[in-house]
């Protein structure tokens, strides 16, 4: 069973956020010697480069999660094309790499007329099979270990946050499920 762990890299947005968080993630994953895929937002490359650098640096595949986490649909076909822009923009002077082809629009939130822009500038949105709402209030690390381990079957895509507390309390006990798959980036599976 392949299974791809994904992380969106954003400004905390919800009270479930502790300091820490984004570096014990990248921490854990290191120790045990697990690639995922990072999708990170161009604000948040800007504000936190060396962690970005770090990403890259332990081998995780990267992706662009925009620059402004906007509702991709509410923006003119120009503004999404300025925000894909100084997104990759700020990523590239980060992480010294380029986050084409890998996209993932904020909130999951694509039509027609934007995965037509997207793929004009080269990108491919990658949505999720599994996502574990690890930014609710009120979630808990078993809540989110639960909803990812339920949910895993082959060549599945799951999406967790860097910044909520319960996404790293959950981290080590969905590593430990998922002892047998093959932990693997969106390009193994998609």
């Amino acid at each position: 069973m392949r299974v791809a762990l994904t992380f969106d890299a954003e400004h905390p947005s919800r009270p479930t956020a502790r300091p820490g968080v984004q570096d014990a993630v990248l921490a854990l994953l290191r120790e045990r010697a697990v690639r995922a895929t990072f999708f990170i937002q161009g604000r948040w490359a800007t504000a936190y480069p060396a962690l970005a650098r770090a990403i890259v640096a332990d081998g995780h595949l990267i992706g662009s999660h925009s620059h402004f986490h906007a509702r991709l649909p509410l923006l003119t076909d120009e503004g999404l094309r300025v925000d894909v822009a100084h997104a990759e923009a700020a990523i590239i002077a980060a992480c010294g790499t380029t986050p084409r082809p890998w996209f993932r629009a904020p909130y999951g939130d694509v039509d027609g007329r934007v995965l037509g822009v997207l793929g004009e500038l080269g990108y491919r949105h990658v949505g999720w099979d599994v996502i574990a709402d690890d930014w609710e209030e009120g979630r808990t690390g078993d809540d989110v270990a639960r909803t990812v381990l339920d949910g895993v079957r082959d060549d599945v895509v799951v999406v967790l946050h860097t910044w909520p507390g319960p996404a790293l309390d959950a981290l080590p006990r969905i590593l430990d499920g998922l002892a047998g798959a093959d932990l693997v980036t969106v390009a193994d599976v998609l």
